[in-house]
């Protein structure tokens, strides 16, 4: 998720809800505060995705669009750069094969 994305997110008072119900929980189960930054943290990184996709699915569906057409991008910047990769090595292979 973005930062665009995660502002937008909690902006909400339900997510504010949740997380604050995060650190009371996890509060409890550590014996001491966890702090609302890092309740913040865990709640975002474990749960959004789930709370997302069950309150705001369209929200949730138009993400992981965009998700999946950045993770296409980025296969195919990854594959043309092993292309390159793989093209530099066979030239300087032929070239030291050529004494070149």
């Amino acid at each position: 998720m973005k930062i665009s994305d995660v502002r937008d997110l909690l902006k909400d008072k339900r997510v504010i809800e949740e997380i604050n119900r995060h650190l009371w929980i996890e509060s409890q189960k550590a014996g001491y505060s966890i702090g609302i930054e890092r309740a913040t943290d865990e709640w975002l990184r474990l749960y959004s995705g789930g709370w997302m996709k069950y309150h705001m699915p369209e929200k949730y569906e138009a993400l992981m669009a965009k998700k999946k057409k950045e993770d296409i991008r980025q296969q195919r910047v990854e594959k043309s750069t092993k292309l390159a990769t793989s093209k530099d090595k066979g030239k300087a292979q032929r070239q030291a094969r050529n004494g070149f």
